[in-house]
């Protein structure tokens, strides 16, 4: 039971962070500041990856913390 909490484990984390080094930042940087965040014309055709990618950050979190609070009780 050990062993395949723990590969939930570590697969979970595995995606956590890649789920989250793939999302887009959500600040607009220095570019606020010259101007250059106003050209948004090609945002609204990846908001399904966005939304995708959210959701998977989620669940994977979800699964790290009750994949970790089990292997602490065993």
């Amino acid at each position: 039971m050990a062993i395949f909490f723990s590969m939930v484990f570590l697969i979970s984390s595995i995606c956590l962070i890649v789920s989250v080094l793939l999302q887009e930042s959500k600040s607009e940087g220095l570019g606020a500041i010259s101007g250059g965040g106003q050209n948004r014309f090609g945002k609204s055709k990846f908001r399904n990856l966005e939304t995708m990618l959210a959701k998977i950050t989620t669940i994977s979190a979800i699964v790290f913390m009750i994949s970790a609070v089990v292997l602490a009780a065993i």
